[in-house]
């Protein structure tokens, strides 16, 4: 069974209101069993257009990763998030076939 991602590009316009959200996102991700993979950290844009922050987030499955995004407590979250910053997040499955050099 493949794993799961949240990709999420972020631009932070209230740090205060953000960390509510960073707080309360705590519990849904915990129960979900979500594992950052990325969170912040330096980076270079080498095409398209960036944001402030980028974050990778792995889930044992889709189902999960969707169930966690469509939580309530996940939904309480993303009202700190909302007025708080401006981004893109997308839920992907990721590839559990054959790699080259396999």
């Amino acid at each position: 069974m493949a794993k799961a991602y949240w990709v999420a590009r972020v631009d932070i316009t209230d740090p205060d209101a953000y960390g509510k959200y960073m707080a309360a996102n705590a519990e849904p991700f915990a129960k979900y069993g979500a594992r950052f993979l990325v969170r912040g950290g330096d980076f270079e844009m080498k095409e398209g257009s960036a944001r402030q922050k980028q974050v990778v987030l792995e889930f044992k499955d889709y189902a999960t990763a969707m169930a966690c995004y469509e939580s309530p407590e996940y939904q309480a979250a993303i009202e700190f998030r909302t007025d708080a910053s401006e981004g893109d997040l997308v839920i992907v499955e990721g590839y559990d076939g054959v790699q080259p050099g396999d």
